[in-house]
């Protein structure tokens, strides 16, 4: 009888045993799926932190370009000290430009008075850039939208010189590399 109660106590210590064995085994599997579903989770995560890292390098990228290549545009824009001067501005910016006919012209006249007469030269107007501060904000994946504040140094014959603040609205597309839009607003 003691046997029997032996070996029944035995047998019950190696189910007990076996069950403890398959439960541990079944959490091994399920702590090793576990690891792996982290470990591709993470491999994920870094593919899209470099993607954003790559994005965000290209955007400031293109954000630098577009500011510099709108700061070029002022340099020239509101820098003439005769007609002539006036006249070349166009073609000195013209590569980062991709105006309407419209907005050349409202941007680019020709400096002529009413006559055929030059204003510029006739009443001594001079222009000269002075220093500017510029933001830039992504409108979407092509565009970019630029604010420029310029202060412009302007004079005539017989006038003092002032000091005039401008803002330049640009709109610069990236896969070209041209503003498609400048708008000027004089601020007071």
């Amino acid at each position: 009888m003691k046997n029997k109660i032996s070996l029944s106590m035995i047998c019950l210590l190696m189910v007990a045993l076996g069950i403890m064995m398959l439960i541990t085994n079944g959490k091994r599997v399920q702590i090793k799926q576990v690891r792996k579903e982290v470990s591709q989770v993470n491999k994920q995560q870094k593919q899209v932190t470099t993607q954003i890292d790559n994005l965000q390098t290209t955007y400031n990228a293109s954000d630098a370009i577009a500011k510099s290549k709108l700061l070029a545009f002022a340099k020239v824009y509101y820098t003439f000290s005769n007609q002539a001067d006036y006249n070349q501005r166009f073609s000195q910016v013209s590569d980062i430009l991709s105006l309407s006919d419209d907005q050349k012209n409202q941007l680019f006249d020709s400096g002529l008075d009413e006559t055929g007469g030059s204003r510029i030269d006739n009443l001594g107007l001079t222009s000269r850039y002075q220093t500017a501060t510029s933001y830039t904000s992504d409108l979407d994946n092509q565009t970019i939208e630029v604010l420029a504040t310029v202060i412009v140094e302007t004079s005539g014959t017989g006038q003092k010189s002032t000091n005039q603040t401008v803002l330049l609205h640009g709109w610069f597309y990236i896969q070209t590399q041209q503003f498609t839009s400048i708008k000027i607003n004089q601020i007071q």
